[in-house]
């Protein structure tokens, strides 16, 4: 058949002339009106990445074993072919730094780097049996969010927008907000790969404009804006009958979508509607960039619709002056992300949106530099709430040492089909087809983690 426009747009299942209304490509269209794949327990995602991965050690995991081998290295069997980024096999095991306590009713133990945590336990779902097979920051952080360790393929967040398209047509479905230092795998956590780019992670900024470029240039009103939408959007019209390229598709819904954000982010980011008790709950002055603020418009961005919500904060590599640094980090996270679950909670929230808190990887459970620890990939730990999810329960363990999982292992893979289930999708249903191959976000393995799902 010659693929003329009227033909790919028939085939696409969306008319140009509609997408000003429609926030999704008329590629989307086509995948997120072919239905979900079974029920869904959760309508939309917000994925907290700790960028350089926290310990687990210190936080979520003790091993009174440690203690017995201070400033001594671990048993031969443990760490025997293990490869690590700076430290050598034979280092000295390192002991949490912090107390330790029960909370909840269940008894969870948890650090005192988190007296606000320790308050939502009884909500949450703690996996202490991930594991992922990347050991370096770009690497582990690129499948964490797209399943693989290399460049070029799509973002859980483009993945999930792609197949569900959006609730919201005045918003992106995919928003990321970063804090503290970058991303070792630079844009490629919220990217788009080799999906269409519409679906790439549209960046929040905490401070200036929001959005980049989103405000009318000095001496263009709204007026003049819409005549050059208008202008612009013929032309791209011209180009689409000549070339049949859907970037051409995409190029045209993106104008209209910033157009529309005009108006909607500047009232999305205002937070002078909220109350005074909402605000002390998370800590933060309105008007100042934090992680907490972020969790803030996470909860609004849930509220209207948003499908993926991606909190990125960094400086959690800690090699060294761990006592010192982890103490920073886990006092600028631990109020926000708690306030996120329970304000969630409160306003009926938290039944269909999932909250995913975690790193890369973990840290090793012996000492570098004295004060600090290596990367990890082998055992950590990350949390979940709402969505679908158990509330109050301990999934997996690691063993004696903190090393290696000893129970009910858990990889990214295994998350990833598991965060997909939850909305109603197949991982091995969802795919694309590029370069001759259907590529998925699991790749070739991938187990729904039927344990921890309500």
């Amino acid at each position: 058949m010659n693929m003329n426009r009227r033909n790919l747009l028939k085939s696409a299942g969306a008319a140009v002339t509609a997408l000003p209304f429609a926030g999704q490509s008329a590629f989307a269209a086509a995948a997120a009106n072919a239905g979900l794949h079974h029920k869904p327990t959760a309508k939309r995602v917000i994925f907290m990445h700790m960028v350089g991965a926290p310990s687990q050690i210190d936080l979520f995991d003790p091993k009174p074993m440690l203690a017995k081998y201070a400033n001594r290295s671990l048993p031969p069997e443990i760490i025997k072919n293990v490869n690590f980024s700076f430290i050598s096999p034979d280092s000295a095991a390192l002991p949490a730094l912090w107390d330790f306590k029960k909370y909840g009713k269940r008894g969870t133990t948890i650090s005192s780097l988190l007296p606000h945590f320790s308050k939502i336990v009884d909500d949450v779902c703690i996996i202490r049996s991930m594991h992922t097979h990347e050991f370096n920051h770009p690497g582990g952080e690129l499948v964490l969010h797209t399943g693989f360790g290399q460049l070029g393929r799509p973002s859980l967040g483009a993945w999930i927008d792609y197949a569900l398209g959006s609730a919201n047509p005045d918003l992106p479905s995919n928003i990321v907000m970063c804090t503290g230092g970058g991303s070792a795998a630079g844009t490629a956590p919220w990217g788009t790969g080799f999906l269409p780019s519409q679906h790439q992670g549209v960046r929040m900024r905490g401070s200036g404009d929001p959005v980049l470029f989103l405000n009318n240039p000095k001496d263009i009103d709204a007026d003049r804006r819409r005549k050059l939408l208008d202008a612009t959007r013929k032309l791209n019209e011209m180009q689409l009958a000549k070339s049949n390229d859907p970037e051409t598709v995409t190029r045209i819904a993106q104008y209209e979508m910033a157009y529309r954000m005009q108006k909607s982010v500047p009232e999305l980011v205002d937070l002078r509607s909220e109350s005074k008790a909402t605000l002390d709950m998370y800590g933060i002055d309105p008007d100042k960039p934090s992680f907490a603020r972020n969790c803030l418009l996470a909860r609004r961005l849930a509220e209207r619709g948003v499908r993926y919500i991606q909190l990125m904060d960094g400086d959690w590599d800690h090699h060294g002056k761990l006592k010192e640094e982890l103490t920073i980090k886990t006092k600028q996270v631990d109020q926000g992300m708690s306030a996120l679950v329970t304000d969630l909670k409160n306003r009926g929230l938290l039944d269909d949106t999932l909250v995913i808190w975690g790193g890369e990887f973990g840290r090793t459970p012996m000492a570098q530099l004295n004060d600090g620890r290596d990367h990890h990939k082998d055992g950590f730990t990350m949390w979940m709430a709402g969505g679908g999810i158990k509330a109050g329960i301990d999934h997996g363990a690691t063993d004696d040492f903190g090393f290696n999982v000893a129970q009910d292992p858990v990889h990214v893979h295994d998350l990833h089909a598991t965060v997909l289930h939850a909305l109603g999708i197949d991982h091995e249903r969802l795919t694309f087809k590029f370069q001759g191959r259907e590529f998925r976000l699991t790749d070739i393995a991938g187990n729904v983690v039927k344990p921890i799902l309500a």
